[in-house]
Parts: structure tokens; sequence; C-alpha cells
């Protein structure tokens, strides 16, 4: 499963310099692995139990090894770890020790968990329901892989490494690759499998957002205003959220002015835009998604 939009970010030194970072504590350790272990599970019963059934496939390494397991009649479980292993190799140095070995772990329970299931048959008789919770299960799973520090597709690795070297974005890398096995799924399977896997890997992608983010979604919001004062206090009072008063100056009028900046939840940002025109209708509102909010004082005060 590529996703190419969180994982690259999870890993250690190849991604971020040289800087040493801070252990991770026993505690910590141990709730990743127990969290990757469901994820790698949950994405092997998808694939064995719900998508390969019916030759439905996913993007990545995992599609690549469900054709060639179609093809040769080789145990999927052993294509989904030699394929993806030299991948995570080849970018050992980019992605740090704690991303590849949560990776290779996470790899070698989700091939574990295919070759447990392997033969066992579907579980719904219905195409569209697998499609359907198949999509569930494996964007579940692969979101709990990736918010604990891992992936499970090689396809990622190879993407990160290409879009250094010719300065292409590496989620336009992996759209690439997928479609060129989606293509590919078409001449194997048939046309209707193809189409059914870009569903399902529509589905997934939604699922793995909601699991790596949460539902509770962030937003960020600019506000420019010659009221600024009492916006910000209003905001304070009204939603109990914190601002923060940034110093900017008019890039054509040139007057200085404060510039507030604040975080709110998805449920909030209604009744803030309501107190900012109330004080001022002209105000500028800028609004930002905020996929994680961490440190600071991000909890709410009492309202009055």
């Amino acid at each position: 499963m590529t996703v190419g939009r969180y994982s690259i970010f999870k890993g250690g030194k190849g991604l971020a310099g040289n800087k040493k970072h801070k252990k991770l504590s026993k505690l910590e350790i141990f709730k990743r692995l127990v969290f990757i272990t469901i994820g790698s599970i949950l994405m092997g019963i998808a694939l064995e139990k719900f998508l390969v059934p019916y030759d439905i496939i996913d993007g990545g390494i995992a599609g690549i090894s469900i054709m060639l397991s179609a093809i040769t009649d080789w145990p999927l479980s052993l294509f989904l770890f030699i394929v993806n292993v030299p991948f995570l190799i080849l970018g050992y140095k980019q992605l740090g020790k704690t991303f590849a070995l949560s990776t290779l772990y996470g790899i070698i329970i989700m091939s574990a968990t295919t070759a447990f299931f392997e033969h066992s048959g579907p579980f719904p008789e219905d195409k569209l329901l697998a499609v359907l919770f198949g999509g569930l299960i494996l964007g579940a799973g692969v979101g709990l892989v990736i918010r604990y520090g891992g992936s499970l597709d090689g396809v990622e690795i190879v993407s990160i490494l290409i879009s250094k070297r010719i300065r292409i974005a590496v989620g336009q890398v992996i759209m690439v690759f997928n479609v060129l096995i989606f293509v590919v799924a078409g001449f194997v399977f048939e046309w209707t499998s193809a189409m059914y896997s870009m569903f399902t890997y529509y589905i997934a992608i939604k699922v793995i957002d909601i699991v790596v983010e949460g539902l509770d979604e962030s937003k960020s919001v600019t506000i420019i205003s010659k009221e600024f004062e009492e916006i910000s206090q209003a905001i304070m009072d009204r939603l109990g959220r914190s601002t923060t008063l940034l110093q900017a100056k008019g890039g054509y009028s040139g007057e200085g002015t404060e510039v507030i900046y604040c975080v709110v939840s998805r449920l909030e940002l209604a009744k803030l835009k309501g107190i900012v025109q109330s004080i001022d209708e002209k105000a500028f509102i800028a609004i930002e998604h905020v996929s994680d909010v961490m440190g600071g004082n991000f909890s709410k005060k009492s309202i009055h």
C-alpha cells in the first residue's frame, strides 16, 4: 500500500540530517510494536480474505505481489517479503535505522499473516462488500503502521530516492507507479477487477487519513484586522483558545500591524468566523488544515 504522504517523515537521521534523536523509551517501543503488529495483521487479512479471492489488488508492492502470485501460482506471502526487502535495503541510509527496522518488522508480520490465511477463501461472498470492507480494513492497517513509524510498501522508498534525483514530488512518482500497476492489473486479471481495485485503493487512502490524522481535525487560522486586540481577546474569552500575535508589515501600504494566529477544532471554526466578522466585517481570514497538534497549550480554557 503506497501512500507517499506520511511515512516518509517518520524515519530517522536520513531524512532529518545527522542530529542524534532521543531514544525511545521501553514503553514507546512496546506501544510501537503492538500497533505495527495490529496494523500489519489487518493488512494481511484484508489482502487474503477480502481482495485476493476476487482478483482485486492494492497499489504499490502489494499490487505487484498479487499479480506475480497469480501469474506464477507461488504464495503471495513470499512475494510480499522478497519484493519489499530489496527496496528497504536500498533506502536504508535515507530512512534511518528506526524506520527501517519498524518497516521490516511490519513486512514480516504482514507476510506471515497472508501465509496463515492463504487459500482460506473469501469472508464476504459479495464482491462489492469485499471491496468496501477490504478497503476499510486495509486503510486501517496501513494507517496504524504509518502512525507508529513504519511502512508496508517498498515503492514509497524508491519514490523518495527517485524524487531526490529528478526533483519530482514523491506523491507524483507514487501516483505514476500506481497508475501503471492498475493498468497492468487490467491485463493480468480483467478490467472490471482493475476498476474495483482503484475503488478499493481510494477507500483505503481516505481511511488512512482518518487513522493517521484522527477524526478531531484541527484548523489553523490567520486573521488580519485593525481590530486585532479586540478580536484576539474575544477568541480567548468566547472560544477558550489562546492566540498568538505576530508582527507584520503590509506589502502595499507599508503599515505595521499585528496578525492573529490560532488553532481551533473543526467544530469551532464556524463560531470563530462569527466572532471575527461581528467585530470586523472586512477582516482577512485564512484557514488551513492541520494534520496534528503537539506541544504548547492546545487544551481549551474555561469560556466566560
